[in-house]
């Protein structure tokens, strides 16, 4: 993929996050979260939501919807009271 169609890709990822998540996260466990956007090795996307408090299924999908693309996601302890939320879209589809 090309520079110039990989972060317009990226970018509109971006876009569509920042125009849906209040929408499907009415309880505000992701918005207003620290938020990392990073490219791993040029094969995927990763987007990860820091100090969650808790998480639904609902919400993942809704996530998983707005981003509009093949992805997973997954869930891990960050500390005992707080979780890290972390979505992976592969860049080659």
């Amino acid at each position: 993929m090309k520079e110039a169609a990989l972060r317009e890709r990226l970018s509109e990822i971006q876009k569509r996050l920042a125009a849906g998540l209040e929408r499907i996260d009415p309880h505000h466990r992701l918005v207003g979260r620290p938020v990392r956007y990073r490219v791993i090795a040029g094969q995927a996307f990763e987007i990860t939501y820091r100090d969650v408090g808790r998480i639904e299924e609902a919400e993942l999908l809704g996530v998983k919807k707005l981003i509009g693309q093949p992805c997973s996601w997954s869930v891990t302890p960050q500390t005992a009271e707080t979780l890290t939320v972390r979505f992976v879209v592969p860049l080659n589809s």
